[in-house]
């Protein structure tokens, strides 16, 4: 008798979407942002990446499973009001696109490029020169995605596995120094303050809006049944996550053991470059702005054409980005990139403190839909009152 459950993954493709969620998720960005938070914790750090990873791995998991369950995020959000879900899928979209993640690609590799400059040059030029370059190299490229997917592809993976290998494999063989005592706000609460530096992955958010790619890919695979597909999702997530929690500790093992040698580090970008230039010299330098430039570009140029074709399909006219737009967000991002690393990641902390309660209530109610839809009330006071608290205390701390 044939059998009625519905049919999942095979071993292989579970592994194969898996691994697709670990490179969705996993960016330059992440890579800095775990050092900067164990050189900071010091002693406190096994507590302060307990909070980190489970708002950097757990939630955007679960995000894929809530949008995969909802159809798409629009309509995840939509359920809260139709103009809510435009609204805040519009400011998600804008978050990991030109307001903050794209700015971002060119500011992290700028500042590996830094310890490489001559004595003397001005930061400030140096940086301009560096942002309009990058993003004129990513806006042509984004006209040739097949090349990035041709050449870019198949290096940027490679070299940042190496970069990692080789940096945390240096910190293990040979430390750097013990871990300091922790710094505000890691000396209380460190657990949930490593919660809160999770959203500055971005990762929660990216998961609502790259959600559907994941589940029509799991359905291409021959899954249909949506229960099926958030377990399926849930599989690939658990492989997912134990890389990232991997490489997070790794990266986090780097930078808590330079808590004595620059205390006042205030981006992890800085605190790797140190490390691989203490392990590895000049050498070391370079290598960290070749990886850091691949990967930055890369990211870079998948941002300016997601975030460019939804704004181009949903606002301006059916059928994919032009190239207007896209010159259009390379051009904004250029010149916020030139406020510095430092600033962007400080101006990310309000605005993501606005985003992420909504996004986080949005994933739980989701995941629980059945329930919520029955009692469509909750939708609306839950994600109107959460809304509202966080904006008005993301503008109060701002």
């Amino acid at each position: 008798m044939a059998s009625s459950a519905p049919r999942g993954l095979r071993s292989d493709h579970v592994v194969t979407v898996g691994i697709a969620l670990f490179s969705m998720l996993f960016g330059a960005g992440n890579l800095i942002i775990p050092p900067l938070l164990a050189l900071q914790a010091g002693t406190a750090t096994p507590l302060a990446m307990v909070g980190f990873l489970i708002a950097a791995i757990g939630l955007p998991v679960m995000g894929f499973i809530a949008v995969a369950l909802a159809g798409t995020a629009r309509e995840l959000a939509g359920r809260v009001h139709p103009k809510f879900g435009e609204f805040f899928v519009a400011a998600v979209y804008l978050a990991i696109g030109p307001c903050l993640a794209i700015p971002r690609t060119s500011s992290t590799a700028f500042e590996m490029l830094v310890p490489l400059l001559p004595e003397g040059v001005s930061l400030g030029t140096a940086r301009l020169v560096f942002a309009v370059g990058f993003f004129v190299v990513a806006f042509v490229l984004t006209l040739r995605p097949g090349v990035i997917t041709r050449v870019l592809g198949r290096i940027t993976g490679p070299a940042l596995i190496a970069l990692i290998v080789l940096v945390v494999g240096a910190a293990v063989i040979s430390p750097l120094g013990p871990a300091a005592a922790p710094q505000a706000p890691y000396d209380a609460g460190a657990a949930v303050q490593g919660f809160l530096t999770g959203y500055q992955t971005m990762d929660l958010l990216a998961s609502l809006a790259f959600g559907i790619i994941i589940a029509e890919t799991i359905h291409e695979l021959g899954v249909t049944d949506d229960k099926r597909v958030a377990f399926e999702i849930s599989r690939s997530g658990v492989i997912a996550g134990v890389l990232m929690a991997i490489i997070y500790c790794g990266l986090g093992l780097a930078g808590m053991q330079l808590g004595t040698v620059m205390p006042d580090a205030t981006n992890g970008a800085a605190i790797l470059a140190r490390s691989a230039s203490m392990h590895f010299g000049l050498a070391g330098t370079v290598v960290v702005f070749a990886i850091f430039f691949l990967a930055c570009m890369n990211v870079c140029i998948g941002l300016i054409s997601c975030c460019s074709r939804y704004f181009c399909e949903t606002y301006v006219v059916k059928g994919g980005a032009e190239a207007s737009e896209e010159a259009m967000f390379a051009a904004f991002s250029c010149v916020l990139s030139n406020v510095g690393l430092d600033v962007i990641l400080m101006f990310s902390v309000p605005m993501l403190n606005a985003l992420y309660p909504v996004a986080i209530v949005l994933v739980l109610m989701g995941l629980v839909h059945g329930f919520c839809d029955a009692h469509p009330q909750v939708w609306v006071w839950v994600g109107g009152v959460v809304a509202v608290q966080s904006v008005i205390t993301s503008v109060r701390d701002a």
